[in-house]
């Protein structure tokens, strides 16, 4: 075996101690213990642990890792690959990644996708972290050969920051020098808003792959049955739309007074609902499920606010995510219903970072205004810069500089959104739908706040239009005249866009570190046992009912 490399197998395999050297410790283990190091070199006896005092406690069971990522999600894949990337001098030190999923991190975004197409679906390994960004396929034996160890089907049931201690349902303590937290979110219940049914045979979420394993399950269960939909958001129209390629007719009922309403202008939102309608799909807006009937394990009606009865062989609800902080309530600093974070991705406590859904973070291009931004490329992104800024706590990684983006594909439309939808939204394109509409319409909004452009919606746009408008969004686009900017729209966003990205260049600056990563990009780094044909399929590129979307 070679020297750098550590394998235990058994729980009663005698402990080994090696040299100190610059190299990352893999650790395959079924129980037990392992030596290591510390992130700056020198040995840590794992049986003894440095206390906050000085003393020594004993830790027979526990292991120890310079860094630990805790969470498997879209994040925690895009920082381990961070990782290996930086750590190209073999730095000593070991990376654990602790998740309860009983994979390796995988896209997410899939899962409302081609996992749910009714030919042909996607199934891993196929979208394991980090095709979606066009790059490496982290399989478990990729983290094997890189020295990380995952620790999968296991729950944190407590943190000690102060100890730097991580409590797990085995039964084992884990100390870290470094944690990065990337817990993600769970979706709101029906019961935390006053309804019932969750645990009901046919009522689905949409998290992870497990719950879409039961979405397929009961999809399958009832071709051309009835489903409601509780939601009107992205989990909402997105299954409204896998379930209507599946031969199932849908009823989405919401409160508010359009879909998307935290997005979409009434006239964006107005398109899609319409264009929905015409696939058969039923909105009923304004009022709410407030029960379901069921009869042997089973919903078998949806009963409203206003006395409506809907028929239901099942039920799909994505009535909104809450961040998974519970572990640090007490414990770290909390704003926007989850972990405060600096431009550095720290938290209050410098051993630890947050990224993804749970971390709230000031946004430059908002002024430092702090939001949480539940989407699959902020995670992404803020977890490259925790690792970066973990790996070099100088600061000399700068401040993260994040343009806010959001998209989504529905049968064959395609949509991108930049920026704050803040200020006054000026309308381009033909937003009205007919049967004899364009099957590729182009329209959108862009927003104006104290005379800049704020935000920026395109549906339909090509790439090189969409890398405009996000320069344009980023630079804050001055529109001297709002009757200018609603004659010419989409050419006008675009021209200034282009204007400023020659200008970056010209001046030796590149934006393409900012803008957010693309799944349609032409070549797809991936050593997978998919085509790439097969795994574009399966993320949605000539999918019948999901069109271009970042993964």
């Amino acid at each position: 075996m070679p020297a750098h490399l550590s394998l235990v197998l058994g729980s009663q395999e005698p402990r080994r101690r090696g040299p100190v050297r610059p190299a990352v410790t893999i650790a395959v283990q079924l129980g037990g213990y392992f030596k290591g190091h510390p992130p700056h070199g020198g040995r840590l006896e794992q049986e003894e642990r440095a206390v906050g005092n000085g003393a020594k406690e004993p830790n027979q069971m526990g292991r120890a890792f310079a860094y630990v990522i805790l969470g498997g999600g879209v994040a925690a894949g895009y920082a381990a690959l961070e990782f290996v990337r930086l750590r190209t001098d073999g730095a000593a030190g070991e990376l654990c990644i602790i998740s309860d999923e009983a994979v390796a991190p995988y896209e997410r975004p899939a899962l409302s996708k081609g996992y749910l197409f009714p030919e042909g679906a996607a199934r891993l390994p196929a979208f394991h972290t980090c095709v979606g960004a066009n790059d490496q396929l982290l399989t478990a034996d990729w983290y094997k050969e890189h020295g990380i160890e995952l620790i999968l089907g296991t729950k944190v049931t407590s943190v000690d920051v102060r100890r730097k201690t991580l409590d797990t349902s085995t039964g084992e303590t884990i100390s870290y020098a470094t944690l990065i937290v990337a817990t993600g979110a769970q979706p709101l219940k029906l019961e935390e808003i006053g309804g019932n049914g969750s645990d009901a045979e046919n009522v689905c979420y949409l998290r992870n792959i497990e719950d879409a394993d039961k979405l397929v399950r009961v999809m399958r269960s009832c071709p051309g049955g009835d489903a409601v939909v509780i939601g009107g958001g992205y989990i909402g129209m997105e299954c409204a739309a896998a379930l209507v390629a599946n031969n199932i007719k849908v009823t989405i009922v919401f409160p508010g007074k359009h879909c998307m309403e935290n997005l979409f202008t009434p006239k964006i939102a107005e398109f899609y609902e319409n264009y929905y309608a015409s696939k058969g799909v039923t909105f009923i807006k304004g009022t709410v499920v407030s029960s379901l009937e069921i009869s042997s394990g089973k919903v078998t009606t949806a009963i409203l606010r206003d006395g409506r009865r809907l028929p239901a062989d099942m039920v799909v609800v994505g009535i909104g995510a809450r961040a998974n902080t519970e572990l640090f309530q007490g414990k770290l600093a909390m704003e926007k219903r989850g972990i405060k974070v600096n431009e550095q991705m720290r938290t209050s406590d410098a051993s630890v970072y947050a990224v993804g859904d749970v971390a709230a973070f000031p946004v430059k291009l908002l002024g430092g205004e702090v939001r949480r931004l539940e989407h699959v490329d902020c995670a992404r992104r803020t977890a490259r810069h925790a690792v970066a800024a973990a790996l070099d706590p100088s600061g000399a990684t700068g401040d993260i500089d994040y343009l806010p983006f959001f998209y989504s594909r529905v049968f064959a439309l395609s949509w991108r959104f930049y920026g704050d939808n803040a200020g006054e939204a000026v309308h381009f394109g033909d937003l009205g739908f007919s049967a004899s509409s364009p099957s590729t319409p182009k329209f959108g909004a862009i927003w104006v706040s104290a005379g800049r452009i704020a935000g920026a919606f395109l549906e339909g746009g090509s790439p090189e239009e969409y890398e405009a408008i996000a320069h344009a969004v980023r630079r804050g686009t001055a529109v001297p005249d709002v009757a200018v900017l609603a004659r010419q729209g989409l050419a006008f966003i675009v021209r200034e866009g282009r204007s400023g990205a020659a200008r970056s260049r010209s001046g030796g600056l590149c934006g393409c570190g900012n803008t957010p990563s693309y799944a349609w990009h032409a070549t797809v780094g991936v050593a997978a046992a998919v085509s790439i044909a097969a795994f574009a399929y399966w993320y949605g590129w000539k999918a019948p009912y999901l069109a271009k979307r970042d993964s």
